[in-house]
């Protein structure tokens, strides 16, 4: 009975450890996003980033870290690059004819005539296309003030139709933290359990079992 027991304990303890970080993401409210790594393109990203949560409405952004809820890291990468392409096509023809006119073992012609005719045909073509290309990508995390990760994301983009590949990087960041902070306040924040109502007693018969 007591193998049980702790083997039914031992099983709840990751889902109570999952909804307790649930639970301390929900209580967030001020977010101190840190410096990420990766160089001067990681800079102009975490600008991004900083802008796009602040426009959401939903958090306090701070330079202050001492007051901060919790602490946005990670890395980020922004590339330009040019993508090179060669090809090359060719078309060539050769052809020739020829009649010789018989000699005789000591090179004296024994009579008729001799005919010869060649012709040749060459074209070749090559193209070279050069392409500009610009990729961002990032690996965030939001960590609390115990070092408990909360939540994290990786988030690439080749730019969208109206804003630059950096900036749809970290609009993308912003829409998945709002997207799963809706998703665990509309529903219990382990997988697809959802927490039952409390059971009913009647009005009439308070002493009948709940249903």
């Amino acid at each position: 009975m007591r193998i049980c027991v702790w083997l039914v304990l031992i099983g709840c303890l990751p889902l109570a450890a999952e909804e307790d970080l649930s639970r301390r993401l929900l209580e967030v409210r001020r977010i101190y996003v840190d410096r990420l790594s990766g160089g001067d393109g990681a800079d102009q990203i975490r600008d991004m980033i900083i802008s796009s949560l602040h426009r959401t409405g939903l958090f306090v952004i701070t330079e202050n870290p001492d007051r901060a809820d919790a602490f946005l890291r990670g890395s980020a990468e922004d590339l330009i690059y040019t993508d090179v392409y060669q090809s090359a096509e060719g078309i060539d023809a050769r052809g020739a004819v020829a009649i010789g006119t018989p000699r005789t073992a000591t090179g004296r012609y024994i009579g008729g005539r001799g005919v010869s005719a060649s012709a040749g045909a060459g074209e070749n073509e090559s193209s070279r296309i050069q392409e500009r290309k610009h990729e961002a990508s990032a690996a965030v995390r939001l960590v609390d003030r115990d070092g408990d990760v909360l939540w994290s994301t990786i988030q690439e983009s080749k730019g969208a139709k109206f804003r630059g590949a950096s900036a749809d990087v970290a609009e993308k960041i912003t829409r998945q933290l709002v997207a799963d902070l809706e998703r665990l306040r509309k529903g219990p924040p382990i997988g697809n359990i959802r927490a039952e109502p409390p059971a009913r007693r009647s009005p009439n018969n308070p002493d009948q079992p709940p249903r």
